[in-house]
């Protein structure tokens, strides 16, 4: 069984300058069933009331029972899309040393992960080791570790969780980094618990906040499954937090260099509002300590009086003009 695609409209005859070929051509040469003339606002509308919901498209006169139903929460979808054997990427950018002079290296687990993961490690002048999913980097040399996104059941993914657990229980285990999926591997290998959201958190507008520092940061996500925050065991804690569900986003140790977020940073094209978690990581690898590591609130002052600013009755045509008022003032 494949996967399969729904689409509201899908041109007949498409133009672009950048046309290789078409959607529907794509799909055939992939062996990919699709369909169109579908009404997905009332699709999404339904999938908002009932939650993720399996599915699958039965054609015309055919039995419900002849088209297998497939679930991939039931299937690994991280091992279907990790590279095979590993694979270095070497930076032309000026080279960035690690604690032994040396051009830093950094392992990067193949869960799934974006090509512009790899161009931002790119850009700050490190080895990247791309393993796969499954790989024991046990007896490798590296200077720090990252983990990336991936699809998929987190609890599927049982070997990197076993490889990551022995790594941070090492006394000198290297400073750690993961991205989305790469979160809720490190929060299983720290001992917490997972589980499948009912809508699960989609788009690049979800906003979230530093539990160091309070301030809320945009976001990119795309994910399924998220952490349990009653489950975070002692010496981690929450380092962001979804502020529309409250639910987990990401998790940090409080002594040691390990740190891990649900949302996507690098993610193209945008928002990179908090793409300087690459340089946080990069800079405990080379040994030197985050300013802030555990939650820090600065203390408010209780508000007596609030000054409200804002203009009066306007006809349509006059918001663009007295809209300024308040930021003048």
């Amino acid at each position: 069984p494949a996967p399969a695609l729904i689409v509201g409209e899908s041109p007949h005859a498409p133009c672009h300058w950048n046309l290789t070929h078409t959607l529907s051509d794509w799909l055939k040469q992939h062996n990919v069933p699709g369909i169109y003339g579908i009404d997905t606002r009332a699709l999404t509308k339904h999938i908002r009331e009932q939650g993720a919901m399996l599915g699958k498209i039965v054609p015309a006169g055919a039995a419900e029972s002849s088209v297998p139903q497939v679930n991939p929460n039931d299937l690994n979808l991280v091992a279907e899309v990790s590279l095979k054997e590993p694979r270095l990427f070497v930076s032309h950018a000026p080279p960035r040393q690690g604690k032994d002079g040396k051009r830093m290296r950094i392992l990067a687990i193949d869960c799934g992960i974006k090509a512009n993961i790899i161009r931002y490690f790119m850009s700050k002048g490190v080895e990247l080791l791309l393993v796969p999913w499954d790989y024991d980097f046990s007896g490798e040399a590296f200077d720090g570790l990252f983990i990336s996104n991936g699809p998929g059941d987190p609890t599927q993914c049982q070997k990197t969780i076993g490889h990551l657990r022995a790594l941070i229980e090492r006394a000198d285990a290297p400073p750690v980094f993961g991205i989305c999926l790469g979160n809720q591997l490190l929060a299983l290998a720290a001992g917490c618990t997972t589980f499948k959201m009912k809508y699960g958190n989609r788009g690049a507008n979800q906003p979230c906040i530093d539990t160091r520092t309070g301030r809320c940061y945009i976001t990119a996500q795309n994910h399924g499954f998220a952490v349990d925050p009653a489950s975070i065991p002692q010496g981690w804690e929450q380092f962001f937090v979804n502020a529309n569900d409250a639910t987990n986003e990401g998790i940090i140790h409080k002594t040691r260099p390990f740190f891990s977020v649900q949302f996507h940073p690098e993610a193209c094209a945008g928002p990179t509002d908090t793409d300087f978690l690459f340089e946080m990581f990069l800079r405990r690898v080379h040994g030197e300590h985050a300013e802030v590591t555990v939650s820090y609130r600065q203390p408010t002052i209780p508000a007596r009086k609030v000054l409200l600013l804002g203009s009066g009755g306007l006809s349509i045509g006059q918001a663009g003009e007295f809209d300024a008022s308040g930021s003048q003032a």
